[in-house]
This record gives structure tokens, sequence and C-alpha cells, in this order.
């Protein structure tokens, strides 16, 4: 009883301490990375910016893997012209290259499997 108790007191002080949807930290977002929580997937590609451990959700995986995780994912072609310009200034411009929805955040391939993600600013 006592475990349960200190558990359900854990989780709530996480809930409360880590309030905002935009912290890495937020409960919410934590379990979507895990795959247990349904949340707005926007918003998560929003608080990928301050997560350390961000290229987890990315490395390794394949196009549609990535589609099962962000919904869409768009070509450089389909890209907004802002993207499509920072992707032909950049050092990936020959590489395969796919954005997550309408983000700042640039998957790199190589063959079927994703090699890095590049958050993409200021260019």
């Amino acid at each position: 009883m006592l475990v349960v108790a200190v558990s359900v007191a854990a989780v709530t002080g996480w809930v409360l301490l880590y309030l905002s949807e935009n912290d890495p930290k937020n409960i919410k977002y934590i379990l979507r990375k895990i795959n247990l929580f349904g949340m707005d997937v926007d918003a998560a590609t929003g608080t990928m910016i301050g997560d350390p451990g961000r290229e987890k959700l990315v490395f390794e995986k394949t196009r549609v893997q990535l589609q099962e995780k962000f919904g869409y994912l768009l070509t450089v072609k389909d890209a907004s012209p802002y993207w499509r310009s920072c992707y032909r200034n950049s050092a990936w411009k020959a590489r395969n290259v796919l954005f997550i929805r309408m983000s700042p955040w640039m998957v790199v391939f190589d063959g079927d499997k994703a090699t890095e993600l590049v958050l993409i600013k200021g260019c």
C-alpha cells in the first residue's frame, strides 16, 4: 500500500512540476515518446526542440516508422519555400531528406534509415 501511495505522489508531483506541454519533461511528452499517449503531434514537434534525447525518435527508423510516429512527412518539393531554400543552401542539399510535418525538423536518410535529425533555423 505504501508503494502505491508513494508512486501516486511521485507521478502527481511530476505532473504538477512540468505542466507546460513545451517542456520535454512533461508527462504527456514522455509517454508519447514511448507510444503510450496520443499527444498532439504538432505540439510534440515543438517540444522536441528542448529535448536532449530527440535524436532517438528518428535514428535508424524507416520512412514508414516515422510516418507512424509523426503522421505525415513532407518531401523537399512539398515543403514550404523557406524549408526548400534552407535545404538547397545546406550541407545536406544532395542528401535524401524528409521534413516532419510543417515543423522545422528535417530528417536525413542514408538508404532506408534515418541517420540525422536537423533543426532548420536561421538559414
